[in-house]
């Protein structure tokens, strides 16, 4: 797939008056002004993330409303439950809760709902499952309930009290919970810097504001409890769930992977060891080997296990477990590989570049744990809005969408409102329920609006890249020095570049198994470098002179340390 070069523009002036003021390299000053950081304050706390420089926990909305019904619940012995979900933010935000509850003296149970059985969310039907097994007065839910108003006004009409700790959007009207936690709804500009914090992370500041107020009012074991050790749980959750590692998110993560890579949990101990994770972890472990087998088992049944895992008290029981969701996250690829290639084949199949501006695609027996996933390998092979939906039971079908620049997804959804049984979500992620009788229907007005808004060069993948670099630049030093970037993710994308006029070194080498990986040596004429072309074996290769664009790395093989240039594309010389 060839991509649309995005290069940021060159600012050398302002470059290198940053460079000569913090004493970095222009390179690592240009890519920190197409970041957007030119003042001093935002640099300082971009490159040096401290955990002293978290915000004060009682900024966030109705967090002191939460905080004192807590303290009541804690005074009054009464039990509380957390009503979690089950994606790896719900599930790490309801472990460290657990965690914190019982280390500071609350009588504290959990429940989470089946994908499968109770829907997404706090459902009504999940919510009486929950209080036929914990028959409590306060219900503490987490990564969920912001737009669950029907369902929270039910438990107040049973004298059921209920705390929201949520980031998701909020219903108009809101919920009329005890306490909204959720920073969505904050107005200051004092409270902005939480605005993209997942709930995982708004749980570490519920623990610290909890533990602060606990200090004021003497209680016990509040005063030498430290949360840092709760950090390896923030990150992951704080990774996986996709949010911009910037500001708060930035600190928490940079603390928490250091705290994921010395952790003493057994769970993740047992988690990294069946990963086969390396013993430096960082963004694309947490994200890609780590969090996947966290997902797995509420993708095809319950996160239960997942969070037993995270609960895990010593290695003889979180060993079984790790195993399980390994296997878990084996059949949930096997399940998720066989939908997409049935999908990528149907549609390549009929597929019209002029005229397909979304990809809908739906079957019975598509698994709804999976289509998410799904839509988004199709979307990346074709590079169009795309939404899978599978069976449901009964009948109605559920899927997942998920969308390029240019296209609201959920605005789009909202005008075909007539056509669906229920619908949500964002601009570049939603969930639906239809009818499969809409389907043919769905599929022709999301097109028809599609190619209201997009234009055909929308329809081509944009391929971001900070600068033009000489191979001579990319030198071991100079990797280092943009290290400080690093954690990198959404937000915050990893360094790449472009380098002009190359050509090859020597003759390629075809890799892997099925040769699908290429190896090249290119060349300005001065310096070579190495590159790799990941499953690249079934492209057009680079051929005479040609401009490249890349990733640097530094590739670690056998104990030899060497340059690496991950290929992002590539275009003839002009």
């Amino acid at each position: 797939m060839k991509y649309r070069w995005n290069i940021a523009p060159s600012q050398p002036l302002l470059a290198g008056h940053l460079a000569s003021q913090w004493k970095i390299s222009p390179l690592l000053a240009q890519c920190l002004v197409n970041r957007g950081l030119t003042a001093a304050p935002a640099i300082e706390s971009f490159l040096q993330p401290r955990l002293k420089n978290l915000a004060d926990p009682f900024l966030l909305p109705q967090m002191d409303k939460a905080v004192e019904r807590l303290l009541r619940a804690r005074h009054n012995g009464e039990t509380l439950v957390i009503f979690g979900d089950y994606d790896v933010d719900g599930v790490t935000s309801t472990a460290l809760l657990i965690e914190v509850f019982r280390a500071l003296g609350w009588r504290v149970e959990f429940y989470l709902p089946h994908r499968m059985d109770e829907g997404y969310g706090l459902s009504r039907d999940g919510v009486e499952n929950c209080l036929k097994r914990f028959p409590v007065t306060l219900l503490f839910a987490v990564d969920c309930g912001s737009t669950a108003a029907e369902t929270i006004r039910w438990l107040r009409e049973r004298g059921v009290d209920v705390i929201v700790l949520d980031h998701h959007q909020v219903s108009s009207p809101a919920p009329e919970a005890v306490a909204l936690v959720n920073p969505q709804l904050s107005t200051l500009n004092s409270q902005q810097s939480f605005i993209e914090l997942c709930s995982v992370g708004l749980a570490f500041k519920l623990a610290h504001a909890l533990v602060k107020r606990g200090r004021e009012l003497n209680l016990p074991g509040a005063a030498d409890y430290d949360l840092r050790p709760l950090l390896d749980l923030v990150a992951l959750g704080t990774i996986a769930d996709l949010v911009p590692l910037t500001g708060e998110n930035r600190i928490l993560v940079s603390a928490g992977l250091q705290r994921l890579n010395i952790t003493r949990r057994p769970g993740l101990v047992a988690l990294k060891k069946v990963a086969e994770s390396p013993a430096q972890i960082g963004v694309f472990e947490a994200g890609f080997q780590l969090a996947p087998r966290l997902n797995a088992a509420g993708r095809l049944e319950t996160a239960e296990e997942s969070l037993r895992l995270l609960l895990s008290p010593d290695e003889a029981d979180a060993t079984p477990r790790a195993n399980v969701l390994d296997a878990h996250n084996r059949e949930r690829q096997k399940i998720e590989r066989g939908i997409a290639d049935e999908v990528i084949g149907a549609v390549r199949a009929r597929f019209n570049p002029e005229t397909d501006y979304v990809i809908v695609e739906g079957q019975l027996l598509w698994h709804i744990g999976v289509v998410g996933i799904v839509a988004s390998r199709v979307l990346q092979q074709f590079y169009r809005p795309t939404i899978i939906v599978g069976g449901e039971g009964g009948n109605h079908w559920r899927g997942s969408g998920r969308s390029i620049a240019g296209f609201d997804l959920a605005a789009a959804l909202r005008q075909c409102d007539d056509l669906l049984v229920r619908h949500g979500g964002h601009a570049m992620a939603a969930g639906l329920t239809l009818h499969p009788d809409n389907l043919d229907a769905f599929r022709a007005r999301l097109n028809d609006l599609a190619r209201r808004v997009l234009k055909p060069e929308d329809l081509q993948p944009p391929l971001r890249l900070d600068a033009e670099a000489g191979l001579d630049e990319i030198t071991p030093q100079q990797l280092s020095e943009l290290d400080r970037l690093k954690p990198t993710g959404q937000g915050n994308p990893p360094v790449q570049f472009f380098a002009r006029n190359l050509r090859h070194q020597r003759p390629l080498q075809r890799m892997g198994a099925e040769k699908q990986h290429v190896k090249m040596w290119v060349t300005d004429g001065n310096t070579t470098h190495e590159v790799v072309w990941w499953n690249g074996g079934n492209e057009s290769l680079p051929v005479g002179t040609f401009d490249l664009a890349f990733a640097p790395q530094i590739n670690d093989y056998n104990g030899r340390r060497t340059i690496q240039l991950k290929l992002q594309d590539w275009r003839p010389a002009a």
